[in-house]
């Protein structure tokens, strides 16, 4: 059984560590509060980029016969199923987010293994996603880029980094698809894992046409509008990925914080609980003595 002095001690340091709990869970719940912020002062832009690229697309010009017909572009061509591949990995720079972290490495891992067949690249965005793809065994990829840093503190440089990284691959007709592996914010309590495919652009359904570009004229024309908004899109939509994944990352860990720090809470009253009852079985005990030894010496 520990000591009055032993179960004091870790009294005083789960108390400790119940208060750096309750430290990061309100760091991560002020950042997660700007963090938001920033994806709804990000959205407008994505909004009306995804837009503007989906009229282009759609509008396209006439043909002979007086019929419209879409413009085409490298990146929304398909390329063959079996040929090479990319998946970005995005994970947290730290720890301490609850099953944030290992939830993206599984599904990686899953990845990996229905892509056996394949030539299979990596880019990792996140400490996390780099040391995982540096330690795991049995799978044969190549690294295209590492981004280490990026969170907490993500800022669209980094979103025009990767984008480059993505789109030089492409158009070397190194990949022939890219996706994204991220998880996605849609509450405090609940994040999504996604993976969305980036490359080639999702064609856009005629249906999603809202002629909103029908009274303009263009100079020098559609196809070099679209040739020069389309890497700026893709470089919106994984801005828009990125701030999503910090977003979920906050959450995840303010909520991890928020458990540790209630556990703790309890593990204190458990100690101190058990301390009351040591001590007052001492004291019981000393006093059992004490009556002992005056009934002894009464007789």
């Amino acid at each position: 059984m520990p000591s009055l002095r032993e179960i004091r001690q870790k009294i005083r340091a789960v108390g400790a560590q119940q208060r750096i709990f309750k430290a990061m869970k309100m760091i991560a719940a002020a950042r997660m509060r700007k963090s938001q912020s920033a994806i709804l002062a990000a959205r407008p832009f994505a909004i009306k980029m995804e837009q503007l690229v989906r009229e282009l697309a759609l509008r396209g010009g006439r043909d002979e016969s007086g019929l419209v017909q879409s413009l085409h572009h490298p990146f929304f061509e398909a390329r063959p199923e079996d040929g090479p591949v990319a998946l970005v990995l995005v994970t947290a720079d730290k720890g301490l987010c609850g099953a944030f972290n290992a939830n993206l490495i599984r599904g990686a891992t899953e990845w990996f293994k229905a892509h056996r067949s394949r030539k299979v690249y990596m880019v990792a965005v996140g400490r996390k996603g780099r040391d995982f793809l540096h330690r795991i065994r049995g799978f044969d990829f190549e690294i295209l880029n590492e981004m280490a840093g990026v969170f907490p503190k993500v800022h669209f440089s980094h979103a025009e980094i990767l984008g480059k990284t993505l789109i030089d691959a492409f158009e070397e007709k190194k990949l022939s698809k890219v996706s994204v592996l991220y998880n996605e914010f849609k509450s405090v309590a609940a994040q999504k894992l996604v993976n969305v495919q980036i490359l080639p652009v999702p064609p856009f359904s005629q249906s999603e046409r809202a002629d909103s570009l029908a009274d303009y004229g263009f100079e020098p024309g559609q196809e070099e509008l679209l040739s020069a908004l389309l890497p700026r899109y893709i470089k919106a939509q994984l801005y828009r990925i990125l701030l999503e994944s910090q977003a979920a990352e906050l959450a995840a860990r303010m909520n991890a914080m928020d458990a540790a720090s209630k556990n703790a809470k309890e593990l204190r009253e458990t100690l101190n609980l058990g301390l009351n009852r040591q001590r007052q079985a001492i004291i019981t005990k000393e006093i059992a003595e004490l009556v002992g030894g005056a009934e002894a010496l009464a007789a």
